[in-house]
């Protein structure tokens, strides 16, 4: 008992300087809840503002040498869900994106961020639209830390191998599950 006793006193005295999980928070968005209209995709039936949430992390993994960040619906009805958004080449130093970052045409991402093209087709951010009657959708936003300055892709490369590129090289990852609803 004592060399038990012993070793949680030693896990006591490092846990609180020791990170043991990335974690991701936003102002706009929070674990099953609801986000507002402002995450709605203009488009396809839906007429939101189509904005990017904030999104912040911490308690990031020594050996990160970048991020990606995923917004994925898992119960859009196509049999291999829906990807919203994949940005990636996130530099390091960086560790928040404001609320709107991920418009198209007016992206203030970092230095060396780009954007992969979503399922509606286009290099932003794409709000939240499941069909009306379909029920509520979950959306996942993920952080990965990655343990390369830059993930190699092609050009004009698929969600899919964005995604197997970004797990890849991932070192740890967190998500926020917001949801979404059209009645």
């Amino acid at each position: 008992m004592k060399i038990i006793a012993n070793h949680l006193l030693a896990i006591s005295m490092i846990a609180p300087f020791t990170s043991l999980a990335l974690t991701l928070t936003s102002q706009d968005i929070a674990p099953g809840e609801f986000m507002s209209k402002k995450h709605e995709f203009k488009g396809f039936g839906c007429n939101g503002d189509n904005l990017s949430p904030h999104l912040a992390w911490q308690d990031v993994p020594k050996g990160t040498k970048s991020f990606a960040i995923t917004a994925y619906d898992p119960d859009a009805p196509t049999g291999s869900g829906w990807w919203h958004w994949q940005v990636v080449d996130i530099p390091v130093s960086i560790n928040e994106l404001k609320t709107g970052l991920g418009i198209n045409a007016q992206s203030k991402l970092p230095d060396g961020a780009k954007q992969i093209s979503n399922d509606y087709g286009v290099e932003s951010f794409g709000g939240a639209c499941p069909p009306k009657g379909h029920g509520v959708h979950r959306y996942q936003f993920t952080i990965h830390a990655l343990s390369v300055e830059k993930l190699s892709l092609p050009k004009s490369p698929s969600s899919a191998l964005v995604g197997y590129m970004i797990n890849a090289n991932s070192l740890r990852s967190a998500t926020v599950e917001a949801l979404y609803q059209r009645d």
